[in-house]
């Protein structure tokens, strides 16, 4: 078979045209990327609900909502390898069956259950966005890898949103915090049907992978051997982290706390940030192909994260237009998603599945690690008194830190777009 080189990898001819039948098995992953990512973040448009269901303080609350990402880490290394080995058919609806099942459970409304609930849909959802990824590499021609992994981070980004400026409404009167959680969990089962007739059941073994269980994580280790695979991650991880945890978790205690925000503004200027990663992810996606670079586009979205950001802690109420901000970081926020492009095309062509999954080890690592640590970190700010916004200001420090050093490995991240390839 022929192939061509991309990115330093050998791809083989047949991967220039479209494969309809992973396309569509796309289209229907990607329908359950957005509801896993609406249930990642609508807890944060129903914290005091939350509080006084599970009788925890803010604090505890966001604890709880931060498992999400300990499991999520986790199984994206178990979903990588188990896509190298099983394919998509056999991997993907298990997925996104444990998301229905963890739904169901945080809606009973007890502790316990809700830690459980988060934990499954954090492990479950681990498998939407590498699932994506996978069908989306063997769908799609590479000239068009980055528009299309971009589009998939903007059907998640979507259903961010829609976590927050529909959830909010939707649970203060058509329908119980708890019946939104088992409405919910009701149409991700019905998605897992499509999916797993759709995806098609082809699938080429990689060879390392073959023999023990155990050694399907074999792949791993060729990722994980390649220091350009840890630049990948760290650049990312750092990238999410004003999204994951500044924006989901903590967006809306900050403008209710911090700039005395009405509840609805709150929802509504929280949402903005990811809205700005529907219009960011394929628009960034797309400038990197149409450029033929990676580099000058993930350092540029970076560069308007940080500005952004530093803007919306600092810049006097007023100065700039309420929603603008909140989504030129979410815009910004796109760059996040180029490194996913990039750790791919470090990499061997039949270890794309790990490659996936150990960036989403990476990137979700930092946000569980962090996410305590930032609640933490507030806290010991507020020295027992109000969260305030000197407080939030302080933190906030932190997380434009993180950016600027996802700027600086983002340097010494090796440019694989097609005319910087050919251009080394």
């Amino acid at each position: 078979m022929s192939s061509k080189v991309v990115g330093g990898v050998a791809v083989p001819a047949d991967r220039e045209q479209m494969h309809v039948g992973f396309v569509i098995a796309w289209l229907f992953c990607a329908a359950f990327y957005f509801m896993q990512y609406m249930l990642r973040s609508a807890p944060g448009v129903m914290m005091p609900e939350l509080s006084a269901a599970l009788a925890r303080d803010a604090l505890g609350v966001g604890t709880l909502v931060g498992l999400y990402y300990y499991t999520y880490a986790l199984f994206s290394i178990v979903f990588g390898a188990l896509l190298d080995r099983l394919g998509g058919k056999a991997v993907i609806p298990v997925g996104i069956v444990l998301v229905a099942v963890g739904a169901a459970l945080f809606g009973l409304g007890s502790m316990q259950a809700a830690q459980i609930g988060r934990l499954l849909q954090g492990a479950g959802s681990a498998c939407g966005f590498i699932g994506a990824v996978y069908l989306a590499t063997r769908g799609f021609p590479p000239r068009s890898l980055a528009t299309a992994v971009g589009v998939t981070q903007c059907f998640g980004m979507l259903g961010g949103s829609a976590g927050q400026f529909a959830v909010a409404p939707m649970i203060h009167g058509l329908i119980s915090w708890q019946q939104f959680w088992w409405l919910s969990g009701l149409v991700i089962c019905l998605i897992a049907v499509p999916v797993l007739i759709a995806t098609p059941a082809v699938h080429e073994r990689n060879p390392a992978s073959a023999g023990s269980w155990l050694k399907m994580f074999a792949p791993y280790k060729q990722v994980l051997s390649n220091p350009q695979s840890y630049l990948c991650g760290f650049c990312a991880g750092l990238l999410f982290l004003p999204t994951t945890i500044g924006d989901m978790i903590w967006g809306i205690p900050f403008l209710r706390g911090g700039l005395d925000v009405s509840y609805a503004g709150a929802v509504n200027r929280a949402s903005m940030v990811p809205l700005g990663w529907v219009i960011g992810c394929p628009l960034l996606g797309y400038l990197s192909d149409r450029l033929g670079r990676r580099k000058p586009v993930l350092i540029a979205g970076a560069l308007l994260m940080l500005a952004s950001t530093a803007g919306i802690f600092y810049l006097p109420t007023g100065v700039a237009p309420l929603y603008v901000l909140g989504l030129l970081l979410g815009i910004g926020s796109g760059a996040a998603m180029l490194p996913y492009t990039v750790i791919k095309e470090v990499n061997s062509d039949n270890v794309k599945g790990s490659a996936s999954g150990a960036i989403n080890f990476l990137v979700f690592t930092f946000s569980a690690l962090l996410t305590p640590v930032y609640g933490k970190l507030l806290a010991h700010l507020a020295n027992g008194g109000p969260m305030n916004l000197p407080v939030f200001r302080a933190a906030g420090t932190w997380l434009m830190g993180g950016i600027v050093l996802a700027i600086v490995l983002a340097i010494f991240m090796r440019e694989t777009g097609p005319r910087g390839h050919a251009n080394a």
